[in-house]
Parts: C-alpha cells; sequence; structure tokens
C-alpha cells in the first residue's frame, strides 16, 4: 500500500471511477451519476490511485447520524492488498469525526465474499431486501454501529 494514494475524488477520475465499475458490477451505475456525486451536499467520495491511475473507489453519503456506502469497488488485479479495508476505515473514521451513529451498505445475496469481508471490518447482516437489484436479485443490508 505505499504506492498507493487515497484521495478525494475529483472530476478527473470519473473515466478511471466508471471504467472500474463497469468492469466489477453486473448492473453498473452511469457514468454522470459518479459526476453529480461529486457536487452533492453529504457526499464522502474517495479514490484509490497507483501511479495517477484509478484502483479502487468509494462513494458514500450522509445524513444526520447515518453514513450509507452507495460504491466501493478495486480492480481486479489489486484485490486482497488491503485498498477496500482502507477506503473503508476512511469511512468509518470519517463517520467518527462527524458523530455519526451507523454505517450501512448494500451487497447482493450471492456475494458471499464481500459479506464475508465486511463482517471481518464488524458489519452484521441486519436483513434482506428483495430484489434489490435491477436483475431481480436480492441484497443483504449490512451495518456497523459506531461507539458514542
Amino acid at each position: 500500500m505505499d504506492d498507493v494514494e487515497i484521495a478525494v475524488a475529483t472530476a478527473e477520475d470519473i473515466d478511471g471511477v466508471h471504467r472500474l465499475e463497469v468492469e466489477a458490477f453486473p448492473s453498473p451505475w452511469r457514468r454522470e451519476f459518479f459526476v453529480s456525486e461529486l457536487t452533492a451536499s453529504g457526499r464522502f467520495n474517495l479514490v484509490a490511485r497507483r501511479g495517477g491511475k484509478v484502483i479502487g473507489y468509494v462513494f458514500a453519503m450522509w445524513f444526520f447520524d447515518e453514513m450509507h456506502v452507495n460504491k466501493i469497488a478495486v480492480t481486479r488485479r489489486e484485490r486482497r492488498r488491503g485498498i477496500a479495508a482502507e477506503l473503508m476505515a476512511r469511512c468509518v473514521e470519517f463517520a467518527r469525526i462527524h458523530r455519526i451513529k451507523t454505517v450501512s451498505l448494500e451487497v447482493r445475496v450471492t456475494n458471499k465474499g464481500a459479506q464475508e469481508f465486511y463482517k471481518m471490518l464488524d458489519f452484521q447482516a441486519t436483513y434482506v431486501r428483495q430484489r434489490y437489484y435491477p436483475d431481480g436479485e436480492a441484497a443483504v443490508v449490512m451495518t456497523k454501529t459506531l461507539p458514542s
């Protein structure tokens, strides 16, 4: 991770973010969704770069005492190197600083690897949202409660 830079996402990152989004997800967000997230209020958007190239990102929103991770991905080549864990750690740190009480996200019911990853980060599966994804697959809602 020494040569990985983590920074606030900018307009210059959007092409790289969207390329990764299309690679990582069967129902990817459109490019303009990411563009609009850059200027929306209550957002926490980071990218991970190696050599100036986007290799990971997290896009989250927060309001009052809740944070929701909308999107997180790391390129296939860079997975299992601590990048996603560092992006999530930055989200949790931001949440603590802003007195946010819960961080939540959705993950496909079939994505057991991601569910295990979030469990390692102390997220708990709280319920299932049926037909959440455009292809009809359900999502497991996972939540982490932060100490007061």
